[in-house]
């Protein structure tokens, strides 16, 4: 029953702190991505970059 708990609050924690992140082409993401080592960039980061900071 404890591991079902703390399960289940884990999972919420995580879908919690993803609604917190900035919107992606937001002045905040950009600059949060620029504070992002480049290595750690997904695919799609990259190309969301790209399309919304420098262009």
């Amino acid at each position: 029953m404890k591991k079902i708990f703390l399960s289940c609050s884990l999972i919420a924690a995580v879908i919690l702190m993803q609604g917190c992140s900035p919107e992606v082409g937001s002045k905040e993401w950009c600059a949060d991505l620029k504070e992002k080592p480049k290595g750690e960039w997904t695919a799609n980061e990259v190309k969301d970059f790209a399309k919304h900071c420098i262009l």
